[in-house]
């Protein structure tokens, strides 16, 4: 399974995906097409933190003082799973393994990955 969970209206999500686009990942904009709670499950299991999964660079973490508060991991879950813009992107999952964020490292990675397919 390739699949990509990502923002259309996020230019460095659009960059990424222009560069992984030779390998046909299923796409989710999750603007329209919300995160189910099986998603975000099934990232966790890759994961094992919901807090791996939350963005803390959301406009929304800062204006709802989130980050004055001791979060725990069904709280970063919940708020994932209420609003889109909490989940650090894009999330692309290959096989058994999954690459959150746009940093250059798991970009990189992601690339290497796609590269030994």
């Amino acid at each position: 399974m390739k699949k990509a969970y990502y923002l259309s209206s996020c230019s460095t999500c659009d960059r990424i995906l222009k560069e992984v686009k030779d390998h046909h990942f299923q796409l989710q904009d999750i603007k329209f097409d919300a995160i189910t709670e099986e998603q975000i499950d099934q990232m966790y299991q890759f994961t094992n933190s919901y807090e791996a999964l939350f963005s803390k660079r959301a406009r929304k973490y800062k204006s709802m003082g989130l980050k004055d508060h001791n979060l725990k991991e069904e709280d970063f879950r919940n708020l994932i799973l209420e609003d889109y813009t909490f989940l650090k992107r894009p999330v692309f999952i290959v096989g058994h393994e999954i690459f959150v964020g746009n940093s250059k490292k798991t970009i990189d990675a992601l690339k290497k990955c796609l590269a030994n397919e």
